[in-house]
């Protein structure tokens, strides 16, 4: 039996990316959690506090977001955007706005009021990252952000087409359940068959049998 002998800096190898699969996945259940603490110290729904970071990003960005971009980003129905964004600007964590030429784009941007409480509740968050963020050069830095945006782009990919899939999925239901719906042609039963044309004008009631039997009182022709 041949065993395959796999250099040792190939091992090693593997053991560093797990590693780095691993602190992914805790960094993201752990930034899950503290969004969700900031949620519950707000009275915030966990759909709101997405809602409320796109926002915060796209405006970060110098690109704020319409209601139909935010959907589309956050993965909401328009009537679900829109109730999501309802609750936010009665809360005045968010804003519309009318920014642009035509009068009937609304923008969507950051209240004060919840600018102020996501700067209290993440910035002392913030400073930890800064002093992280201290230790490394800028070469190293930069390797990081190569690295980090890499794994961004994959995931963004596969929930890209994770998302196509199931709109695939939905559409074929939906053409089987109406495929069932529709009323489906009857065999006809034996008695139902479809009989001979007979020629025009004759008679098809059922009549006495035919025999060659005389019937009762006739009589016989005179010879």
């Amino acid at each position: 039996m041949t065993v395959a002998v796999y250099p040792a800096q190939d091992s090693e190898r593997q053991r560093i990316r797990r590693r780095l699969v691993d602190l992914l996945r805790t960094y993201s259940v752990e930034a899950q959690q503290v969004g969700h603490a900031f949620a519950q110290r707000h009275g915030l729904h966990p759909t709101d506090l997405q809602a409320l970071i796109a926002v915060l990003h796209a405006e970060g960005r110098g690109d704020p977001l319409t209601p139909g971009r935010l959907g589309a980003a956050i993965g909401l129905s328009s009537g679900a955007t829109t109730a999501a964004v309802d609750r936010l600007e009665r809360s005045g964590h968010l804003r519309r706005t009318r920014e642009s030429a035509d009068r009937r784009v609304v923008h969507l941007r950051y209240g004060e009021p919840g600018r102020a409480l996501a700067h209290e509740f993440f910035g002392p968050l913030g400073a930890r990252g800064d002093a992280v963020m201290d230790r490394f050069t800028d070469a190293e830095l930069d390797t990081v952000h190569r690295f980090l945006q890499g794994m961004t782009d994959a995931l963004t990919a596969h929930h890209h087409e994770v998302r196509a899939g199931a709109r695939v999925d939905a559409g074929r239901a939906g053409n089987r359940t109406a495929m069932t719906d529709q009323p489906t042609a009857e065999t006809p039963e034996p008695d139902e068959a479809e009989s001979p044309e007979l020629p025009a004008g004759e008679d098809v009631r059922p009549g006495p049998e035919q025999t060659d039997e005389p019937k009762a009182g006739a009589t016989e022709p005179a010879d």
